[in-house]
């Protein structure tokens, strides 16, 4: 009994693993409702560039970002734009940094989230299509519906707000190169954060 749960639960991984897509492969596709109660469905978001950034707000990474501005100020720009972002939230119910919708929107206000949607993923479902590692993860979708970035926020794996300014912006330059039709450089990279608790 035990090898054959075993075998299953190695399988489960393997599949969550084939289902992420690399650079240039279709974006997996997801449904899930915002916190507002909007359908959002990848499918429907054909023809616009579309960010996932994964967002625990009990994490000193994503703190040094919401914090600083930072991540407000990537999410206002990428919007007037016409980027469609989606806030995800993939920590299970339970686990440290979960909050029940309402709450979650709550706090969603208080930090001053611009994204287009903010999504609860409590079943992981969607960060383990993605294979989302840590908060923050960022990917970029392009208008075709391909993933065009995956990795890191920045170049600084710190949780000081005062390194923002001075790191390489690995994602906003990918983002500008995605929406001027450009190759992305370092399009995959190693993201830095805490730990998804799926």
């Amino acid at each position: 009994m035990k090898t054959i749960l075993l075998s299953t639960i190695a399988g489960a991984f393997a599949l969550v693993s084939a289902n992420a897509a690399d650079i240039g492969q279709a974006a997996p596709a997801f449904s899930a409702k915002d916190l507002k109660g909007r359908e959002v469905s990848l499918s429907d978001l054909k023809g616009r560039t579309v960010v996932l950034e994964w967002v625990s707000f009990d994490c000193p990474f994503v703190k040094k970002h919401y914090g600083s501005g930072n991540m407000q100020k990537l999410q206002s720009d990428a919007g007037s734009k016409d980027v469609v972002w989606i806030t995800v939230n993939s920590v299970a119910k339970g686990k440290p940094g979960y909050l029940e919708t309402s709450k979650m929107a709550e706090l969603a206000t208080e930090k001053g989230v611009k994204s287009t949607h903010f999504v609860m993923d409590t079943d992981g479902a969607i960060g383990k299509a993605y294979n989302a590692k840590v908060t923050p993860h960022m990917f970029i979708i392009s208008k075709e519906g391909t993933l065009a970035y995956d990795g890191a926020i920045d170049s600084k794996a710190t949780t000081g707000e005062a390194d923002v300014s001075t790191a390489d912006k690995l994602f906003a330059n990918a983002l500008e190169a995605v929406l001027a039709g450009k190759e992305v450089e370092n399009a995959k990279n190693q993201p830095y954060g805490c730990g998804v608790k799926y």
